[in-house]
């Protein structure tokens, strides 16, 4: 029920009562509209405010009226009804001026965006929650400061990481802030990370075969219980792809007519179409009586019938692609004497063999799939004999 309108006053509310045979009774007050007094049968006395915001009645129980003066229940409704005359929601949740913690924007807003592009999400996941979210997970991203960043870093130096991973925590954190700055999150003006430098890192692995231990690796791969390891072996040195790539590649990606393999998920995201040598179509071939798929290199995949769907290098056991060979390897590289040799260095390998052959850069990038020709420079090894002929070429006269 509703009452006329009285002047509002402790004394008056105080001994305001609910007619009998009444649940409630609301009492308004004639100097701010919208702010009333609920009475309960109870007797109970709340102070409320009831306002429109997005064109929806809403009602808020400011408090109850045996704890709290008038005025303070007044003051609260004033700030509620300004809030929504200015087209603010009064009660959506406060902003802290320093904005969201690290760990609130990381999980809620970066991790999301992310995973809805980069394939790779799952490592940058790991980066935060083993990294940056112990460390720096309860900061206010306003409150950091480059002096914070660089006691991040020394952190994870003193904790035995190695400058490539501490870079890594790095490139997160500042593109974290970018991204921060350009969603315009408030509280978060500036991008405290761009102040710090990535660490030196003098220890990149170039790592690369010889003729001659290619030909120890071969040798040892032909010797292992898997019989698939040599095949994906020497498809990698063939190639340059990556581990994954040769794993998942399917019968349907090659094209023997214009003996290209096709990859539909690459590292960037973009198709590639790879040249394949008369050594890899000759592996395929082989691979393909093994399987026992009809027709020759003239054939197309499609003329195999189902087969096509099927996966190149898959477990044989299983008839699905390999999670990993780990075992395989580990066993074969310690045979040929290169217990420290990754699979990754087989594309290293194939770059390098590539340059020593007389090959551009830009060749080698075009092969191995590299948007930036830096990235492709890092494969350029030339060899010791290709250096001395370089030098012979300049000629002292005197």
């Amino acid at each position: 029920m509703i009452m006329p309108k009285n002047i509002l006053t402790n004394e008056f509310v105080l001994h305001l009562k609910c007619d009998p045979g009444r649940a409630h009774m609301e009492v308004f007050d004639p100097e701010l509209r919208g702010f009333y007094v609920d009475v309960l049968a109870s007797g109970r006395k709340s102070f409320r405010v009831r306002y429109r915001f997005d064109k929806k009645l809403r009602v808020v129980t400011l408090g109850d009226a045996s704890l709290m003066t008038l005025d303070e229940a007044r003051m609260g409704a004033r700030e509620l009804l300004r809030k929504a005359k200015a087209g603010t929601n009064p009660m959506a949740e406060p902003v802290h001026v320093l904005g969201p913690t690290i760990e609130a924007f990381f999980t809620e807003k970066y991790l999301p965006y992310i995973k809805s592009y980069k394939r790779s999400w799952d490592t940058d996941d790991s980066m935060m929650r083993n990294h940056l979210l112990p460390k720096l997970g309860s900061k206010h991203m306003g409150s950091l400061t480059p002096p914070d960043v660089a006691v991040f870093v020394e952190q994870m130096k003193a904790g035995g990481y190695a400058p490539g991973t501490c870079n890594r925590a790095l490139v997160l954190l500042r593109y974290g802030y970018t991204l921060a700055v350009r969603w315009k999150v408030p509280g978060v003006e500036t991008n405290p990370v761009k102040e710090v430098k990535n660490l030196l890192d003098d220890n990149k692995i170039e790592r690369f075969l010889t003729t001659e231990q290619t030909s120890r690796l071969l040798a040892a791969v032909r010797e292992s219980e898997s019989e698939m390891l040599p095949y994906i072996v020497l498809f990698l040195l063939y190639t340059g792809a990556r581990k994954r790539e040769v794993l998942d590649a399917k019968w349907a990606d090659v094209d023997w007519e214009r003996k290209s393999w096709r990859i539909p998920k690459t590292k960037s995201g973009k198709i590639r179409h790879i040249p394949l040598s008369t050594g890899a179509l000759q592996l395929l071939e082989s691979l393909k009586r093994l399987a026992g798929m009809a027709g020759g290199m003239n054939s197309t995949v499609a003329d195999s019938g189902d087969l096509a769907c099927r996966h190149i290098f898959a477990n044989p056991a299983t008839g699905l692609p390999y999670v990993s060979f780990f075992y395989s390897w580990d066993a074969a590289r310690i045979r040929a004497g290169l217990p420290d040799l990754r699979v990754h260095d087989l594309r290293h390998s194939f770059a390098s063999f590539l340059v020593n052959a007389g090959r551009s850069l830009y060749e080698v990038q075009e092969l191995l799939g590299h948007a930036d020709i830096r990235t492709t420079s890092r494969y350029a090894h030339l060899s010791r004999d290709r250096l001395f002929e370089a030098v012979e070429m300049v000629q002292v006269v005197g």
